[in-house]
């Protein structure tokens, strides 16, 4: 039995008499649906007998680069965690495409055990400022730590650049520039502190907020860190 199906791309071209970039953008674009779902894939197989549909505000503008920020679990691997079902509801408006999830840059990493704001862009402006400019940029941090800090503790990490403070009896604040992973570690446990857990509160400007964790959501435009 022979194979009807055709391409979806050439599909598109046929029903809406365009040419095939055009179909390719607007399926990426996720305007097309096949019996009422959304297909982004264009080399997606379609049977005779199926429907295709444009959506009515489809576009064949280019698809504009995202930035995810992700409230990354301790211990997880920040890019499994990027999927249609962990995208938080807040500032949803931006339409969800499987395009942004691929060839994303991480920006400004975590080690593996601290949790909190993880940065992932497809957008060269923001890989500017956070990956080649990242030392620039001031982080916030809290340490969660056991033990007796030397009494001079607070002093010595205070030190240079860094500005530290007591959040609670076992919190430390840390507002520091580019830290390389482990140094915020390595700070505390010159000073007789051992770490517990990191968390990552804030990048640049920009806070985590109240994102849930482990789940991400889009930059919004207005959004600068």
């Amino acid at each position: 039995m022979s194979d009807e199906t055709i391409r979806l791309s050439k599909r598109v071209m046929e029903e809406k008499g365009c040419s095939r970039r055009e179909a390719e953008l607007y399926i990426e674009g996720g305007f097309v649906l096949v019996d009422g779902a959304v297909v982004e894939e264009p080399g997606a197989r379609v049977a005779p007998g199926q429907t295709v549909a444009l959506a009515p505000d489809a576009t064949l503008l280019e698809i504009a680069p995202v930035t995810i920020l992700l409230n990354k679990p301790a211990g997880a691997d920040a890019l499994s965690c990027l999927r249609a079902d962990t995208r938080s509801e807040q500032a949803a408006k931006e339409r969800f495409l499987k395009r942004h999830l691929h060839n994303l840059t991480p920006a400004l990493p975590l080690d593996p055990s601290a949790s909190g704001l993880f940065v992932f862009t497809q957008d060269i402006r923001v890989a500017r400022k956070l990956v080649d400019e990242g030392d620039k940029v001031e982080q916030e941090l809290i340490v969660e730590v056991s033990g007796a800090i030397a009494e001079d503790g607070l002093a010595q990490l205070n030190a240079g650049a860094t500005k530290v403070s007591w959040q609670n009896e076992r919190r430390l604040r840390f507002a520091v520039k580019g830290p390389k992973p482990s140094q915020v570690d390595k700070m505390c446990r010159a000073v007789g502190l051992t770490p517990v857990s990191t968390k990552r509160l804030r990048i640049g400007r920009l806070s985590m907020g109240s994102l849930p964790v482990g789940q991400w959501r889009y930059l919004l435009g207005y959004e600068r860190f």
